[in-house]
């Protein structure tokens, strides 16, 4: 069974997040100059406001962990106006200048995680939003933007399927939790199609099925759907494409129509 990015040690949690700094560069690099001014998959935002949010947020972190290293605050925004005027004032960069602005962020955080001492990365810090943290899970936080990120560049031939299944599993985790939290999504339940073992989130976040070997598949996924309100399947990809907001495509619901998911962030 995959296991989940925040039961990996720290060196294994960067190597991850490595790896997606790599998968966004990648799908930004294919994009001509030209289309970066295009519509990316986030309302109201162009591909290039997509990599000013992404570049800053590099920056944010960063100063997540300086504040762990210091021991003196450092927030990762002044406001959420100052983000926004960020990301907006990036967003009009030339395209030569805004590739810069990524890769130059991607390596000052990279730097800044490397130089971290290893007793500093229990340190508490706080999010953007007040939640309180360890530093390690500043690893995730960035890991995370940048899976979703990729995607939402809307490049050809990219999707939540180039996304680890691991990454992807505390992805829905997030999302599920996130709704938890503001009381949405009651009843509501995450089958996940494409696992090798079964696989659900909500109610009780992540769960395995302990159903009997002899259980058809349609039968267990039948007696569960009965105590749900509406539990909605489908892979990993499909699921966490739908549950952020970015599309309903190949996932069905017990209900019949699939509903909008509930907001996420």
């Amino acid at each position: 069974m995959e296991r989940n990015p925040l039961d990996l040690d720290v060196n294994a949690q960067l190597l991850l997040a490595r790896r997606a700094t790599d998968f966004f560069s990648d799908t930004l690099s294919v994009l001509p100059d030209a289309e970066l001014g295009g519509a990316s998959l986030l309302s109201g935002w162009t591909r290039g406001h997509v990599v000013s949010h992404v570049a800053y947020n590099a920056h944010a972190i960063a100063r997540l962990v300086e504040w762990a290293r210091t021991g003196v605050e450092t927030p990762m925004y002044e406001s959420v106006a100052v983000r926004n005027r960020e990301i907006d004032e990036g967003a009009a960069l030339d395209a030569v200048a805004l590739r810069t602005l990524f890769s130059e962020s991607a390596a000052h955080l990279d730097e800044a995680w490397n130089d971290l001492p290893a007793d500093c990365w229990a340190r508490p810090v706080r999010t953007m939003q007040g939640r309180e943290i360890p530093t390690s899970g500043t690893i995730w936080m960035r890991t995370r933007e940048l899976w979703v990120h990729a995607v939402d560049l809307a490049a050809a031939d990219t999707s939540f399927a180039d996304v680890p299944a691991e990454a992807i599993d505390r992805l829905l985790s997030d999302v599920v939790d996130a709704w938890t939290s503001r009381g949405d999504g009651a009843g509501l339940i995450l089958n996940v199609t494409d696992s090798a073992l079964p696989l659900r989130f909500g109610e009780t976040d992540t769960e395995t099925d302990t159903a009997s070997e002899t259980d058809t598949a349609s039968e267990t996924d039948t007696a569960f759907a009965t105590e749900h309100t509406d539990t909605v399947s489908g892979t990993r990809a499909a699921l966490a494409e739908w549950a952020t907001g970015r599309g309903a495509a190949d996932v069905s619901s017990t209900s019949g129509e699939v509903r909008v998911a509930p907001r996420w962030l």
